[in-house]
Order: structure tokens, then C-alpha cells, then sequence
């Protein structure tokens, strides 16, 4: 394509308001400017946002925090380098200045005015509109009044049901986000994204016993979310987790079996193997899996998901933040590695192939490989095998809070434990800790159950923090570190 440099066609008008159709000439005018610099790809990221979150504490709302927020973000490629630049200027001269920027990290220059060269740029293909069908989704979401409503309904509920409560808070979220992806590759492609997210939490005291509980709901895609939130059986199972703790015993320090439970007990495996199997990770040297796709990573009984299909699912998505549409990837299949979740730099720095997996927190930051909705698949046992098979141990029915280090060491918090005594849930106790290493403890996945479930969480990397699943069914863990007291 001979890209003439003398003329761009004008930002449409009313550009914060839709990104649409209107915006191809522009567009191709600025990719056709960074191609003809010399670059070999020219990504530009345009995003318009509306946030609302509410907070309830006992009886009150204490905080209500709207925002709105518009920008790009333009990425160019040469070999396997790239610049990034982001910018809140959505005119035609603050995407050029950002994309002159962006080049000129890489020492590319837009050519001189008037000139004319050969770019690898052939304008852009039809528009696929993910949107399209989403237009009425944030008018249809509840209100403010609606939203303070029903948190207060929920820390009602949890007045009602807990005992010797200190403090009772329940949060809401609503993230809506409309998206254009346009790459000099002619990816053209646009997208409406919704999530709403609530969560209850409560501190219970009773002299020196202390116990805190915690749950999130979270969705994408269903303005209806708020409503059908069952207020009743989530104070319940919350005020329930932090009763029977409250006035448990300590864990003693041990290496013993552990049964985790199902839904948000994936965190472990998110945290501590997920993020080892992102091509981010491959181009940092820090995975210990890089050159073992193929090879046996983890106990048969292990097959591990990374997908973004799921409906309503808060990974979930109809394209990625770089225009590719989502797919699902068996990372982990019978125990042996069989791919990486990749990106555009991942894929042409590390050579796996894409897997519509590049996801950013906002136009400020460049997309990397990052998961969407990950999980350990079902197997045949159910809950109550996992158990029976363990003759002293620990069941953690419900996880907390862990860090883990860049190489997949870990350690988390169990909210809600009990021990495992001859097969038979015991006593309930608290303050353990797993502790561990992924490349350790996935061969140690011995069993898996029948009870696949999900829930709803935020991923914090180099791009920032997003919206994912984790989940997995009850697993049994046949050694691993319980820090205790």
C-alpha cells in the first residue's frame, strides 16, 4: 500500500460518545503513518469507560464513587521490540503526537510531509461489531438508589444472621467499557464489555476469639445481576463460615494431606501455576515450564482449562483486548503441558501461537497474556472420596488471601478449615496457611471431583488488574506445608 503523507482524514465527531464505524478513515490513516515509519505492526486501543462503587457499613452508605474515563493506547512493533504510549487526547493531533512518541522509542520517525512510501499496510477489513447486540446494557443496569438498596438489604441480613458481628460492610461494582481495536494486520474489531461485581464481608469478636469471613458474586454480561442476587443465602453462608470459626482452634504447623474445596479454592492454582503458563512469564525466564510443552508437569488426575466462554462468567469475553476472539485452551492435559496462553509480543517473541488471550486494565497499558476463566476440569470421585481417602489432614473449605513469587512459590491463608480425622471432617480450626511451590505440588494432585465450580476474582500483572474466573472441583493435595501455630 503507497501511504501519502500529507493529508488524515478528521476524528469524527462525538468520538467519546461511540466508536463506530466513522472511525476507519482515521484510523487507517494513522496506522498507514506508523507502517510507512517502518514499523512491522501498529496497534491503536481506544476505550470509553463508566464505573460506579458503592460501600455499605453497618446501617449507612459510606461511600459512593463514580467515574468515567476515555483514552488510546497506540503499541508498535519492530522484530520482537515494541513501544507503548497512552493518552487521554482522542483528537487527530494527540493520536499522531502518542504515535510519534510510540515510534520514536524505537527509533522510527513518521516520514516528512508530502512523501509517499511502501508500508505492509492494506487497510483495514470489515468491522467485526461485538457491540452491537449490547447497546442497551448499561441502561439497564439498577440505579444508585436501586444498588444502595439492595446493599443495605444485605448488611441487614448479616445482622440477622451473624452473631457477635463488630463490623458488617457489603460492596458493589459496576465496570462498563466500550472498546475499538484496530492493527495494521487490518484487525478492526469493537466491543461493549459489562461486569458487576458485590461482595459481603463480616468481623465477629468475642473477647480474644476473632474470625472474619468474606464472599464475592461476580458476572459479566448481565445487567440483571443485581437483582437476582439471592441476598439471603449469601449472609447466610457468610455469618455461617465466620461463626463456626470464631471461636475454633489454632492449626498446629504439620505436612499432611489436604482437601480443597471447589469454586474459589482455584485461586492456588491461578495464582501459583496459571500465571507460569503466560508467555509473559517465557519472556522473562521466570516460568520452570518454558521448554517442557509435552512433557509430564503435573499428577494424571490433572487436566487444566483456560477459556473465555463461559456464559456470564467473569473472564468471559467476546474478543480480547488486541481484537482476537476468545477460544478454549487445555493448558494441562492428564498431567502433561500442552500450551502457553500468548499475546501478540508473546507470540512473536516466544513463538506460541495466539490465543485471544491479551487483556489490559485500561488504555493505559499495553495488553499481555493473561488468563480469563481458569480451572482444574471435574473428575470421576466425588467430595466425600476425597475425604474418605485421607486419614489425617486438613480440609479447607474456604481460601483467603497469599502471595506468591515469580517462580510460583506460594502461600495462602484458609478462612474456613476443618480438620480430617480418619476419613471424617472433625473439628473446625483456623490460621493455617498452605504453603508450597507449583512445580512441587501439581504432581501431588492425586484425585479430583465431580463438582466443578467457578468464581468471580481480579488478577493483578504487568497489565494491570482485570477481571477473571478461577475455579476447579474439590481436589485432593497428597503432601503439602500447613503453617499453623
Amino acid at each position: 500500500m503507497v501511504v501519502t503523507l500529507s493529508t488524515s482524514s478528521a476524528i469524527p465527531s462525538g468520538s467519546v460518545d461511540r466508536f463506530d464505524q466513522d472511525w476507519r478513515k482515521p484510523l487507517e490513516g494513522l496506522l498507514g503513518l506508523g507502517s510507512a515509519a517502518g514499523a512491522d505492526l501498529v496497534e491503536v486501543f481506544l476505550e470509553s469507560t463508566d464505573h460506579l462503587g458503592v460501600l455499605a457499613e453497618q446501617e449507612r452508605i459510606t461511600s459512593v464513587s463514580p467515574a468515567f474515563g476515555t483514552g488510546a493506547g497506540i503499541r508498535v512493533f519492530r522484530g520482537e521490540r515494541d513501544g507503548f504510549v497512552s493518552t487521554n487526547d482522542l483528537s487527530e493531533a494527540g493520536l499522531r503526537r502518542a504515535l510519534e512518541q510510540a515510534l520514536g522509542m524505537l527509533g522510527l520517525q513518521v516520514p516528512s510531509l508530502g512523501a509517499s512510501g511502501q508500508g505492509g499496510f492494506d487497510g483495514l477489513a470489515t468491522l467485526r461489531d461485538f457491540g452491537a447486540s449490547k447497546a442497551d446494557w448499561l441502561r439497564a443496569c439498577p440505579s444508585l438508589s436501586e444498588a444502595t438498596t439492595r446493599l443495605l438489604e444485605g448488611t441487614d441480613r448479616l445482622e440477622r444472621h451473624g452473631a457477635h458481628l463488630q463490623a458488617r460492610r457489603g460492596s458493589y461494582a459496576r465496570d462498563w467499557q466500550e472498546v475499538l481495536v484496530a492493527a495494521s494486520d487490518g484487525t478492526f474489531a469493537r466491543d461493549i464489555r459489562l461486569h458487576q461485581s458485590l461482595g459481603l464481608t463480616v468481623l465477629a469478636a468475642d473477647g480474644e476469639h476473632r474470625a472474619s469471613a468474606g464472599r464475592r458474586y461476580g458476572s459479566s454480561g448481565r445487567p440483571e445481576h443485581l437483582a437476582q442476587w439471592d441476598v439471603e443465602s449469601s449472609a447466610q453462608e457468610v455469618c455461617s463460615s465466620a461463626g463456626t470459626m470464631l471461636y475454633s482452634d489454632y492449626v498446629e504447623a504439620c505436612q499432611v494431606p489436604v482437601v480443597l474445596a471447589n469454586r474459589f479454592g482455584g485461586v492456588i492454582f491461578h495464582e501459583a501455576c496459571g500465571h507460569l503458563l503466560e508467555t509473559t512469564q517465557v519472556e522473562r525466564g521466570t516460568t520452570p515450564f518454558a521448554d517442557q510443552v509435552g512433557e509430564l508437569i503435573a499428577h494424571e488426575a490433572v487436566t487444566a482449562i483456560d477459556e473465555g466462554l463461559s456464559d456470564g462468567a467473569f473472564g468471559s469475553l467476546s474478543m480480547d483486548d488486541e481484537g482476537m476472539e476468545p477460544q478454549r485452551t487445555v493448558l494441562i492435559e492428564n498431567g502433561v503441558l500442552r500450551r502457553f496462553l500468548s499475546d501478540r509480543a508473546g507470540e512473536r517473541r516466544t513463538g506460541h501461537t495466539r490465543t485471544g488471550s491479551g487483556r489490559r486494565q485500561s488504555h493505559a497499558f499495553a495488553a499481555a497474556s493473561r488468563m480469563r476463566n481458569t480451572y482444574i476440569a471435574a473428575g470421576p470421585h466425588s467430595p466425600e472420596e476425597l475425604i474418605a481417602s485421607v486419614e489425617k489432614g486438613l480440609y479447607c473449605k474456604a481460601m483467603g488471601g497469599g502471595s506468591v513469587g515469580p517462580t510460583g512459590q506460594f502461600n495462602f491463608a484458609v478462612e474456613e478449615g476443618y480438620l480430617i480425622e480418619d476419613g471424617q471432617l472433625t473439628k473446625p480450626v483456623k490460621g493455617a496457611t498452605l504453603i508450597g511451590e507449583a512445580k512441587e505440588v501439581m504432581p501431588r494432585i492425586s484425585m479430583c471431583a465431580n463438582d466443578l465450580e467457578l468464581a468471580a476474582g481480579f488478577c493483578g500483572s504487568v497489565s494491570g488488574s482485570i477481571f477473571v474466573t478461577v475455579g476447579q472441583p474439590h481436589i485432593k493435595v497428597d503432601s503439602i506445608t500447613v503453617g499453623g501455630r
